[in-house]
């Protein structure tokens, strides 16, 4: 059996690499943003901060599923 990450946090190892911020700062700035809706914080993560649209929709989904949401 893998001890390999699966799903969104599989990709947290190139989003701090690539972005030079730990996974847990970019969920800081996920929750502080005003938007809610996953598609919406996927665009603003991908035009504010410059980030890849597979690495904004791995943090946003593991945010809300953290959240509950």
């Amino acid at each position: 059996m893998s001890d390999s990450p699966k799903g969104p946090a599989s990709y947290f190892p190139s989003i701090e690499a690539t972005y030079g911020r730990p996974v847990s700062e970019w969920f800081e700035v996920i929750r502080s943003s005003p938007l809610s809706k996953h598609m919406e914080l996927v665009g603003w993560l991908k035009s504010e901060h410059g980030l890849g649209h597979g690495h904004a929709n791995a943090l946003v989904a593991a945010v809300r599923a953290e959240d509950g949401r």
